[in-house]
């Protein structure tokens, strides 16, 4: 399909918590193969509908060697340590912040045809999955650190050169 444009940090689209798909159509496959596309170029792992302006609950991923998509996804497990990890975001671009992640995650969910779909990892890939479904909630990991951390975040947000021009 296409890869589409990243939406930034302070569109009201990432605030805003996600519908869940209900009717599985041509319309849904076709969000599914864009959020995977948009998640291919490098320097990306993955991309939540909101992020390219969808408010519906589905994410695209290129991750540790596997690529998919997920509508309606739930977590349903965590586990082992829950470890800071030096996070980014394509709708915060170029900033990166220790971030708190459980070492694993699962999620399960539907494919475009609503047949279920589970996703499992550890380290980068449960990272991904915590951050997508962040995004899916309405949050940026931005709004999910700790005190000091997230008033350095919005400084650096503020005073960033994309920050600005939106």
């Amino acid at each position: 399909m296409a890869e589409r444009e990243i939406r930034l940090w302070g569109d009201p689209v990432l605030r805003t918590v996600c519908a869940p798909v209900t009717v599985f159509d041509d319309s849904v496959a076709a969000l599914a193969a864009d959020l995977v596309d948009s998640s291919l170029p490098e320097g990306r792992a993955a991309v939540a509908a909101p992020q390219i302006g969808v408010g519906l609950r589905a994410f695209g991923y290129d991750v540790d060697g596997r690529t998919g998509y997920i509508i309606n996804p739930e977590i349903v497990e965590v586990g082992g340590e829950l470890r800071d990890i030096e996070e980014g975001c394509l709708s915060v671009p170029g900033l990166f912040f220790p971030t708190p992640r459980w070492e694993f995650a699962r999620a399960r969910g539907v494919d475009a045809q609503n047949n279920p779909v589970e996703i499992s990892g550890t380290e980068v890939f449960a990272q991904m999955i915590q951050h997508e479904v962040a995004h899916l909630d309405g949050q940026v990991y931005i709004q999910t650190l700790p005190g000091e951390r997230r008033r350095e975040a919005m400084k650096a947000i503020r005073s960033a050169s994309w920050f600005l021009a939106s």
